[in-house]
């Protein structure tokens, strides 16, 4: 049966002042299908997206060929005026960020509520109606309470089912969802994707959902683009592209991410793959073994003992003041060498846990004993010189660096502020060698954050937190908003220290393959108590609690 397009990109090609981003792409969306576009940051599927939807930056970008067909309209022709009629009625698209585009001082029913009433006749309170019923369709508990929250008093999972809420309000006939789960817990993640799919067969619109994700494709679409430097290199069904990829980059994509079968030395990356110098060195479970022997036959670097962490919350003047335990009766210890990993849905505590640890958010009860002395009852002096020990690699990378400072001055920062080194000369010629140790070159001391990319970021930030030379490292979501293989280069780095340094992790994400491949122990947290506590490896061949199941169960495995 031949294909209907409700949407054909011809030829399209986009540039950025003279730089051209998009080269001459070609394909088309199906009535009724789920289209997925793969490929990295930069890699155009973004871009290629905004075009359809007229969202470019008109002063900085243009359309310098091609053609973008719906509804016997060429899309790239049409005024800004046009456009505002196909916006949300005709074509919706779901942003990455949903608590960025939310509106932050209206509540969220009305920003749902407001669209119905621009593209319908309906009354005010048939469009309250109609808001509500979408709330439910959304699968959004207790719709009254949501219609009447802000964004910031809901989680993210349901931020983002307002944002699918509002886009498809009009029942529009194709939807955009641009990397809509990414920063998501994989349980919720497979709850959207869940959800757009059943949306996707009731409506019978036309979806074309992005992502850098593979494995996510392979639950969603129906068929896969892959996207790489602004070029389409394979295109064809999901189930195809699998199992015979024929574009290199395909393959690495597949691979890069950790598998959850077999444990590397080293994990592949794009520039491997592209290079053909990719290392399948495995780790037996009798290095593993023998490593786990050595690691644990020594006393503990921390324990962490009945530590509990409480917020007291009040709702009104007469009301009795109610308590949270955010972290609850919560003991491990963590031996030094080892990568602890530490999972658990959004608001399970987990760093709440790891602010405890680092003295950030002090526990309010329990012991923390470092090397034997109970760092909870430190003076703040001596908190002070813990913190060259105990350092912290953050998720986001740009808003932890300072951007008005060179990344040079701020690795050499917190040697100024703990005394190393004798000189600021010693203090650089030191700063340029970890630049080097994190894969960044000297040339880079007097560039500014913005100026690099994520990935990049992210090594300044780790260059950052080794130039103390510390003890334990805490990585909360080190590597959650980066690509699949800058994820890889990050991973094989952050491995590659803690054999160079002898460091110690304790290492938090949402992401189960990541944490599976770096993990010795693996703890596993629901609503502030420990689920469960073992080898990575044995939870995850039989994990004994039905939590821990689900979590596992929830990671996308690809076809």
């Amino acid at each position: 049966m031949k294909e209907t397009p409700i949407l054909t990109i011809n030829d399209l090609s986009i540039a950025f002042g003279t730089n051209e981003v998009i080269h001459k792409v070609s394909y088309q969306l199906n009535q009724n299908e789920i289209l997925g576009i793969v490929g990295e940051s930069g890699s155009g599927k973004s871009v290629s997206s905004l075009a359809i939807l007229g969202l470019l930056p008109k002063k900085i970008s243009k359309i310098t060929s091609g053609s973008i067909l719906y509804d016997d309209k060429d899309l790239t022709k049409l005024t800004s005026k046009a456009f505002q009629n196909i916006r949300g009625k005709q074509i919706a698209m779901i942003f990455q960020e949903p608590m960025s585009s939310l509106n932050p001082s209206m509540v969220c029913g009305k920003q749902v509520q407001e669209i119905i009433l621009q593209h319908t006749n309906l009354s005010k309170q048939e469009a309250k109606t109609e808001t509500l019923s979408l709330f439910e369709k959304v699968k959004l508990p207790n719709p009254e309470r949501v219609y009447n929250a802000y964004p910031h008093e809901i989680s993210g999972g349901q931020k983002q089912r307002v944002m699918i809420a509002m886009a498809i309000s009009c029942k529009p006939d194709i939807l955009i969802a641009d990397e809509p789960t990414t920063a998501l817990d994989v349980t919720v993640q497979k709850d959207i994707i869940k959800l757009l799919k059943q949306l996707q067969v009731e409506t019978k619109m036309s979806v074309i959902f992005i992502t850098h994700d593979l494995s996510l494709i392979s639950e969603i679409a129906n068929r896969v683009l892959v996207m790489y430097k602004g070029d389409i290199v394979e295109q064809g069904e999901v189930a195809t592209i699998f199992k015979t990829p024929q574009h290199l980059y395909t393959k690495a994509l597949i691979n890069s991410r950790p598998s959850l079968n077999t444990r590397l030395k080293t994990l592949p990356t794009i520039k491997d793959y592209l290079n053909n110098t990719t290392k399948t060195e495995v780790i037996t479970a009798e290095e593993r073994q023998q490593k786990h022997e050595k690691l644990y036959s020594k006393a503990p670097l921390l324990e962490v003992i009945n530590v509990e962490k409480a917020y007291i919350s009040k709702t009104g003047w007469f009301s009795k003041p109610s308590v949270f335990k955010a972290v609850n009766d919560v003991s491990f210890k963590l031996y030094e060498g080892e990568t602890l990993g530490l999972v658990g849905e959004s608001g399970c505590g987990k760093s709440t846990l790891g602010n405890a640890i680092l003295q950030l958010d002090k526990a309010t009860a329990g012991q923390i004993l470092y090397k034997g002395v109970d760092i909870t009852k430190l003076s703040n002096k001596e908190i002070k010189k813990l913190r060259k020990d105990i350092q912290i690699i953050f998720q986001d990378p740009y808003s932890s660096l300072n951007p008005r400072m060179p990344v040079g001055e701020a690795i050499m920062e917190p040697m100024i502020v703990h005394k190393l080194y004798n000189s600021d000369a010693e203090r650089k010629e030191k700063t340029i060698d970890i630049l080097n140790k994190v894969g960044l070159s000297e040339d880079y001391f007097n560039r500014y954050p913005h100026e690099f990319s994520g990935g990049q970021r992210q090594r300044i930030g780790i260059a950052r937190t080794i130039a103390l030379q510390p003890k334990l490292i805490v990585c909360d979501e080190s590597v959650s908003a980066l690509d699949i293989s800058v994820q890889a280069q990050v991973l094989n780095l952050l491995n590659d220290l803690k054999e160079s340094f002898g460091f110690t992790y304790i290492f938090i994400s949402h992401d189960l393959a990541v944490v599976k491949y770096m993990s010795d122990q693996l703890l596993v947290m629901n609503q502030g108590k420990i689920e469960e506590l073992d080898d990575a490896d044995v939870i995850y061949a039989s994990p004994k609690t039905t939590y821990s199941r689900k979590l596992i169960d929830a990671i996308p495995k690809g076809l």
